[in-house]
């Protein structure tokens, strides 16, 4: 029975890239979203004492911290301080009361395939004993974007079952993965294991390989697959990351009451109820966000 599945849904910094989380957060609230999965790099502006409260103020939960790592040297660091990158991200998570870190793993950089996948494994048992230590899941998401080696669900699945290691999940990306998923259906472990399911819509009449459409503006059956997910027993986070051109020329304004109007058709034909722990509270009010 899906009636008694609750939607934890998030919307990504990345989908809001030109606001500074003061401003976000003011308005996700405002559209009635009490999640928000942060991008490393904009926190850069903050001290994290900054960001905390900021969050504790808005009464907004941090569904995920993305992406440290590239771990096979693909963006010039070596492996030591694609650790420490990672480490770093896991102490800001614990400050932040955040579940999860979501890892990139890198390009193949020269590497033979299999070399790959060996730093990834060792990065991995390295890095799962401080997550595990801090109360925080280390997810890794597949890209078919050049900054990742890792282009198949089945290939992610199979370093997250030879490193044993309980507290690392898998990140969907339904733009990326649709067709693998549903191909996927019939096993159970690609649902078992996810932690986060990345939601952005796509057409086929539109050739960027970057533009990530709000959902419903697409050819995805989002909803179709969001159901599949919610029978075979996912309850993990669910975050909207629509980018691109068409993002931009609609404003971030109408993009949140997009997904706002979509998550509330969502609930409506799945009969499933929103997770959202702001539901009886008003919006943050600008001047809260940005005191005089």
């Amino acid at each position: 029975m899906l009636s008694s599945t609750s939607l934890r849904i998030a919307v990504s910094q990345l989908a809001t890239l030109r606001w500074g989380l003061a401003e976000e957060l003011c308005h996700y609230t405002e559209h009635g979203f009490d999640a928000i999965s942060l991008w490393r790099p904009k926190l850069s502006d903050l001290s994290i004492c900054e960001a905390k409260e900021l969050l504790d103020s808005a009464g907004v939960r941090v569904s995920s911290i993305q992406w440290p790592g590239s771990f096979t040297g693909s963006e010039g660091q070596t492996f030591r301080e694609s650790l420490e990158d990672s480490y770093e991200a896991i102490d800001i998570a614990e400050q932040l009361d955040c579940p999860l870190v979501v890892l990139r793993t890198g390009a193949r950089a020269g590497h033979t395939l299999s070399h790959a996948r060996r730093l990834i494994r060792l990065a991995i048992e390295e890095l799962a004993p401080a997550a595990e230590t801090a109360g925080v899941t280390l997810v890794m998401k597949p890209s078919k974007a050049e900054a990742s080696f890792l282009t198949t669900l089945r290939d992610t699945l199979a370093i997250l079952d030879a490193s044993g290691c309980p507290n690392v999940g898998l990140a969907v990306d339904l733009w990326s993965f649709s067709e693998e998923l549903i191909s996927l259906q019939s096993g159970t472990s690609v649902f078992e294991r996810t932690k986060i399911v990345s939601v952005a819509d796509q057409a086929k009449s539109i050739s960027s390989c970057y533009e990530r459409l709000p959902p419903g503006a697409g050819d995805l059956p989002l909803t179709g697959l969001l159901r599949l997910l919610f029978e075979s027993g996912y309850r993990g986070e669910i975050e909207f990351d629509p980018v691109g051109q068409t993002v931009s020329s609609m404003g971030y304004e109408e993009l949140l009451a997009s997904l706002r109007h979509y998550v509330d058709d969502v609930q409506s034909e799945l009969n499933v109820v929103e997770y959202n722990t702001r539901r009886s509270k008003k919006p943050l009010a600008m001047a809260e966000v940005f005191p005089r």
